[in-house]
């Protein structure tokens, strides 16, 4: 089943935050994901404003988000987000089975 990971924070250091986001596309890549949102226009609609900034990518299921998470590759890449980013959310909630 599908899954996606959602990410939320706030960039402290964009120039550090940079080059995370160098290195990302291909790790996830590498583990079957891809980018459906990552950091685009938004329109608030409902509740209290959160202008952090939002990714969203989607993965063959919820293992392969996972593995993704816990590889050596993105375990660097956190490495270099940590200072650059602040108030990290990070979930992976699985996709609706009927899509």
């Amino acid at each position: 089943m599908v899954a996606y990971l959602i990410g939320r924070m706030s960039i402290v250091d964009p120039d550090q935050y940079n080059e995370y986001k160098q290195l990302t596309p291909g790790i996830i890549e590498k583990f079957g994901g891809k980018f459906l949102t990552r950091g685009g226009e938004r329109m608030h609609l409902e509740g209290s404003p959160d202008d952090r900034r939002v990714v969203l990518v989607e993965f063959k299921s919820a293992d392969a988000a996972r593995k993704f998470y816990e590889s050596p590759e993105y375990t660097f890449a956190r490495g270099l987000r940590k200072d650059a980013a602040v108030d990290m959310q990070l979930m992976v909630i699985e996709g609706f089975e009927g899509r």
